[in-house]
Order: structure tokens, then sequence, then C-alpha cells
């Protein structure tokens, strides 16, 4: 059965077993992208509230401080997601131990409740590739119309690259952008501007010159490298050959 919510993860080699081959972590994709309590009560109102934002906004900051203010006086708070739990870590040596600051510590446990851990049984995880030393790279390729990630994509369709600093930048250099290599080394370039261009997603539509039933080998070429670009263009290239193949009838 097909799961509602999908886990989109990079494998990071794992530095603490160097010697044991092909050790990886999984590390998720959209694990920067943040909720604050703005972005909630933006969703409040937008979804099911008459409530106005702002009154919105203050319960959840006036609830964020009766929570902080609970377990700062030793107490656990619970809802319906997480179980804020006070604890103190270390080890207490001795007759009449003291708490020392450079051997105990005072932290908060986050325990998901009996109904979030249910509902984490519905999402999948998809791993977009290897990740190394925190470079560019494609990681998935899907074709809009069939969804497919199999390096199958529909003649003159669109579709979605994922990957880590693939943004096409600076977008005005002619030399910089998609493109797709056929079997005599020729580079076909895009016919349309992008759709979409961050650093995680590409958005695009095939070339029309590509044929279908022909293979092509997928680059991106860019300056992009995060707040100063790089003096010369970084060719990141997709492992998974790309197929073209026509639309079904």
């Amino acid at each position: 059965m097909a799961k509602q919510n999908i886990w989109k993860a990079w494998l990071r080699p794992n530095l603490l077993t160097k010697d044991a081959e092909n050790d990886n972590f999984a590390e998720i994709s959209t694990v920067g992208n943040t909720l604050h309590n703005e972005d909630v009560a933006r969703h409040i109102v937008k979804e099911r509230s008459e409530l106005r934002y702002e009154t919105i906004l203050s319960i959840l900051n006036e609830r964020d401080t009766v929570v902080r203010d609970t377990v700062l006086a030793g107490s656990s708070v619970q809802d319906g997601n997480i179980r804020l739990a006070p604890r103190i870590t270390g080890n207490w040596i001795g007759s009449a131990p003291v708490f020392n600051p450079k051997e105990h510590k005072i932290t908060v446990d986050a325990i998901p409740t009996v109904e979030f851990r249910k509902a984490l049984e519905d999402v999948g995880v998809e791993i977009l590739g290897k990740k190394t030393g925190g470079g560019a790279i494609i990681g998935l390729v899907t074709d809009v119309l069939t969804g497919k990630t199999d390096g199958t994509v529909t003649v003159n369709g669109d579709i979605i690259i994922e990957g880590e600093k693939i943004k096409i930048e600076p977008i005005s250099d002619t030399n910089l952008g998609v493109f797709f290599t056929d079997t005599y080394g020729s580079d076909i370039g895009l016919d349309y501007p992008l759709i979409e261009n961050t650093p995680k997603k590409i958005i695009c539509r095939l070339p029309m010159l590509l044929g279908s039933g022909n293979v092509y080998t997928l680059k991106i070429v860019t300056r992009f490298a995060g707040s100063i670009p790089l003096k010369t263009p970084r060719i990141i290239v997709y492992e998974l050959p790309i197929t073209v193949i026509s639309p079904l009838p």
C-alpha cells in the first residue's frame, strides 16, 4: 500500500566507521525546512478559521511561554504530538554528590505520543543517492507526466530534477544550464526558460530535439556554490541514463 508521506533522504558516509565500506547514514533532504508559529498561524487562518492571524499568533506564542515555564519548573508537558520531559544526565558518585556543570547536563527529552508514532507508520522513504562532502549532486529525476523516477521521461514533457547545489547561476550565462548529451557526445540545451530554479530543485521542459527511443546523459553546468559563485563552471552528471519515451495513447 502506497504511503501518504515520503521522506526523501541522502546517504552520507559514516565518518565514525572509516574502516567499514559503504557504511552510510540517511540525511533527510527537507530537514532544514522549519515551520514557525507565524507559518502555523497563517495556515490555520487559510484553512479553517475565522480568527484573525494576530489572535492566533498571540495564542501560539503564549502557549510557548506556558510550556517553557512548566518544563523549567521540573514538570512534563504533553500535547497531541509530543511529551516534553525534563532530565538530568551524568553520573553521581559519592555519599553527598552535588551538581557539576562539567559532568552533568540539564536537558529536555521530546518523546512522540502514541498518536504520533502511529502516524509515522504512514511515512515512506526514498533514497535520493549518495552525498559526499557536501558537494553538488543530482539525486533524482522525476517525469511529471508519469511520475516515474527510473530514468524514463516523456518526449516534450516536463521533468523535476532534485539534488544539492544544482541551481543554475548566474542565469544570464548562456554557457550554463541543463543539458542532454547524446551518444555522439553532442550537448542539447533547453528551448524554454526554467520553470523552477533552486539549489535543491529544478523543473524544466525537455528540449524538442530529444527523440523518442533515444538515450541521453543529463548534466547540469552551473557556477552556483552558495553566496559566492564559482570562478569556473561545475559540471554535475546524473548517474542514471535518461531514456525518452512517447506518451501513452
